[in-house]
């Protein structure tokens, strides 16, 4: 954040620099000296322990400063100052042990202070991997594996300084642990998960080292490498359905998306083979032969042992779930390689570091914004082209330098988080965000970046999972929001004339809806090339739709003003009720369905009367929710039509209608049923089958069904909690409901996707084949949520037996550590009485200086 200078207010005029309202004079016989040649401030030196944490926390942030040069410099200010400053060694080691999980790029150049630090004072280390074992052995228990791989990977960046196998034997546990798993179940993700922590931590160890160091350890790595291959290679169960694409029927072999913890396992097979190069990880702790002195110190600096690490037995999944990966790109099919390929081990190393920079930094998304654009400070020179290089330019770089843009290898990592499934970490708002910020902040070398991706993704909606192509058209018209709305839409032009069951004009169509949502239609019609005008109609411009009822021609048209003026001056209930009679009366006169024909004209009023805005309507339905709750439980007629007046009255801003519906279930006036039926039967029906391309529609049944799997969620983690009592009827009622809407879609969908729908048949245009497809794609994301929920709830039970395990076996380990610490004590009390006297005084005169150095602080 600038620093800003508040000296300057108070000037005559607002000037900064004028008269001063205040002004100060001098005693004729003062020293000139005070006045004169000396102007600067009082110059403030800062604690060491406050200097060294400014100076870790911007560690390799600035590409004009050579690395092993501020890896000194803080080294030797943390060695200085050891015996001086008591708060320094131990807020040291929280730093190093916090910044490895909070801003994990900067590991290796934590690990370098470190190892400079320890040629001086090599009782940091000690300490630093007696916090980081317990801290390890802490996030084990509790299934927090990013955390766990993150401090594995601060401690294999230190294994050059350590005695034996360092880490390689925690590594070898953690693979017996994953066996253990997948062999009791295919299905187990925590054992793939392990593998994956393994596999990623390995280059970094590998990289420690010294090139001697290397040879004794590539056995080992060989070893682990060869066993974990066993798990690595083997296609997880659930892998197809996190799937990003959907091949098309017309495409003949379409190739699968590859598994990434396979991926990695290949990489680091070919990695092996050319001697551990690793070419793009950096390696602070060598210093350059000018260097002398520091590397001869660094060469024969003191080893340590790693303490214990316990492993429970028994492992949890934790509180994110574990699904197994693939690897996606929004940067495939170019004529250069603007991203590191598939192939290459930097493709995974540089992704995760940057995965975890995005996940873990979700409180700031400035500062991961910034982080990414700076992605090329974190690796190895030279492992990517110049910041800011455009495209075109990537073809003249001649091998073997780098066409790697840290521009699109940054915008390729959030892209992979946007499209994760079945569901990213944070909400999709966050990552919108990330990339919003990165633009405003480097928008020359962002904007061209998005533009590629953009196209790719465009190209390759029709073959996209449904869901995913949904995220892109949200985060699409979001980013364009935040940028005056402008596009190359010209680029598009021709498929403006496509079928709206086309994918891509069905893109369009959802992604104009939306940013007219984010704004207003004459607004976003400006914006727009001529070809696009016909897609936004004169009523869009309407900002309140017309009350059908204003015309005598429509049934019911005089009951239905006379509703709206009761409505409005908030007349009594039995006023209304005698309207009510005289129209169902009316429709039995004309054989219609009273109740529905009533529900329709009352529900209409109700949304004309508070249709000046989203509050003015939630005011309305609030007042008139017994009634409307009392129409929709008398029959499933009357609620399919709430959804239906409610639907046709905002037709031409269906976002509007979206958030009455969501009111309205909330309310329990509509049930979930209700909604699905609506959408897949009648509303789809009504257009023979072109519905299932609004991007209204989906994003009605989406909502609805993640409305319901939330609250059946909530109600089974809240009956896992010791503390929580939860009726079982309840929860089992909603689990219910939950499998009894799912065969509902399914039933719906599946209808569309076979093509033996009524409706499908009536079509003269000769699209069922693109209606089918529809269905299909549908289908397939809703089976998908049905079997991650299904799953959810066998997990739930799973994991609170192992949370039960882990806590009693982790019990017996505290007591026999406990145990161990007092036998120490009193073996040490009998030895040296004198000596711990001593030390006991050295002790009590430390606490008295920390005590005072922190009152001064």
């Amino acid at each position: 954040m600038a620093d800003y200078d508040r000296r300057g207010g108070g000037g005559r005029g607002g000037g900064g620099g004028g008269y001063n309202r205040k002004r100060r004079y001098r005693d004729d016989n003062d020293d000139d000296h005070h006045y004169r040649g000396n102007n600067s401030r009082r110059r403030y030196d800062a604690p060491p322990h406050v200097r060294i944490r400014k100076q870790l926390i911007a560690i390799a942030e600035n590409p004009m400063i050579e690395r092993h040069d501020e890896i000194s410099q803080i080294a030797n200010l943390f060695t200085d100052n050891w015996e001086d400053d008591v708060l320094l060694r131990g807020n040291f080691v929280d730093l190093v042990l916090q910044l490895c999980v909070e801003q994990p790029l900067k590991t290796p150049f934590l690990a370098g202070v470190l190892m400079v630090a320890n040629t001086n004072k090599p009782e940091v280390v000690d300490m630093l991997l007696e916090k980081a074992a317990r801290l390890i052995e802490d996030k084990l228990r509790e299934g927090e594996w990013r955390d766990v791989k993150l401090y594995l990977k601060l401690v294999g960046c230190l294994q050059g300084v350590m005695e034996g196998d360092g880490i390689f034997g925690v590594l070898t546990e953690l693979f017996e642990r994953a066996v253990g798993l997948q062999t009791a179940s295919s299905e187990d993700t925590i054992g793939t998960e392990i593998v994956k922590i393994i596999l990623l931590t390995l280059p970094y160890v590998m990289a420690a080292g010294s090139p001697e160091q290397q040879q004794q350890w590539q056995q080992k790595a060989a070893d682990l490498l060869e066993n974990t291959a066993i798990i690595a290679s083997e296609p997880h169960p659930l892998q197809a359905v996190i799937e990003p694409y959907h091949p098309e029927p017309s495409e003949e072999n379409p190739t699968q998306s590859q598994s990434l913890i396979s991926l990695l396992q290949a990489q680091l097979q070919i990695e092996a083979t050319q001697g551990w190069a690793l070419s793009c990880l950096p390696r602070p702790w060598q210093f350059p032969v000018s260097e002398v002195e520091v590397a001869s110190k660094l060469a024969s600096a003191p080893k340590h042992t790693l303490p214990t690490i316990i492993i429970p037995k028994t492992v949890v999944t934790g509180p994110r779930p574990l699904f197994p990966e693939v690897y996606i790109s929004v940067y495939g099919q170019q004529e250069v390689e603007s991203v590191p390929p598939p192939t290459s081990l930097a493709s995974s190393l540089i992704r995760d570091a940057l995965l975890d920079t995005i996940n873990v930094l979700h409180f700031n998304r400035n500062a991961t914004a910034r982080q990414l654009i700076e992605v090329d400070c974190y690796f190895a020179p030279r492992t990517f082209a110049l910041r800011g290089t455009p495209f075109d330019r990537l073809r003249d770089i001649e091998k073997p330098k780098s066409t790697w843009k840290p521009e699109d290898v940054a915008v390729d990592a959030v892209f992979t988080q946007l499209f994760l499934l079945p569901n990213p970490e944070h909400k999709l708002v966050y990552y919108h965000s990330v990339l919003t910020e990165a633009c405003k902040l480097a928008p020359a070398a962002i904007a061209p970046s998005l533009g590629r991706a953009i196209r790719y993704l465009y190209r390759n909606a029709p073959r996209m999972d449904l869901e995913l192509a949904y995220r892109f058209m949200d985060w699409f018209s979001h980013h364009l929001s935040n940028f005056g709305f402008t596009w190359k839409w010209t680029e598009w032009v021709d498929d403006v004339e496509l079928s709206g069951l086309h994918p891509r004009k069905a893109f369009i169509v959802g992604s104009i809806d939306k940013e007219i949502r984010l704004s207003f239609a004459q607004r976003i019609k400006n914006t727009l090339p001529e070809p696009y005008q016909q897609l936004i109609g004169p009523e869009k411009e309407k900002d309140v739709p017309d009350f059908k009822f204003a015309n005598d021609d429509t049934p019911f048209a005089a009951e239905g003003r006379e509703i709206a003026a009761l409505l409005k001056r908030k007349a009594p209930d039995e006023e209304i009720d005698a309207v009510i009679q005289r129209i169902q009366s009316q429709a039995i006169d004309r054989d219609l369905d009273a109740l529905v024909a009533s529900t329709d004209v009352f529900v209409t009023c109700v949304l004309y009367v508070g249709s000046k805005s989203l509050s003015h309507v939630l005011a309305a339905i609030e007042r008139t929710k017994d009634r409307l709750a009392d129409a929709g439980a008398a029959s499933d007629a009357s609620r399919t039509q709430i959804i239906e007046a409610v639907m046709a009255y905002w037709s031409v801003h269906p976002g509007v209608a979206l958030s009455i519906v969501e009111k309205l279930l909330n309310y329990s006036i509509l049930t979930p049923l209700t909604v699905i039926n609506w959408a897949l039967n009648v509303q789809a029906g009504k257009t023979h089958g072109e519905a299932l391309a609004f991007a209204h529609i989906y994003e009605l049944v989406f909502n609805t069904v993640i409305k319901v799997t939330g609250r059946v969620r909530q109600l089974v983690i809240k009956a896992s909690q010791p503390d929580e009592m939860v009726d079982d009827e309840t929860k089992d009622a909603e689990i219910k409901n939950m499998r009894e809407l799912f065969r509902a879609i399914e039933d719906s969908l599946g209808a569309w996707a076979q093509g033996t729908k009524d409706e499908m048949l009536e079509r003269e245009d000769g699209s069922e084949g693109l209606v089918k497809r529809w269905g299909t794609r549908w289908l397939r994301v809703f089976k998908r949520r049905q079997a991650i929920e299904e799953a959810f709830l066998v997990e739930a039970v799973r994991e609170r037996e192992r949370k039960e395990e882990v806590r009693k076996e982790w019990e017996v380990v505290e007591q026999q550590r406990a145990a161990e610490k007092a036998a120490k004590e009193e073996e040490a009390k009998k030895n040296a009485p004198a000596a711990e006297n001593g030390a006991s005084g050295e002790g009590e005169k430390e606490k008295e200086n920390g005590a005072e150095v922190d009152i001064v602080e």
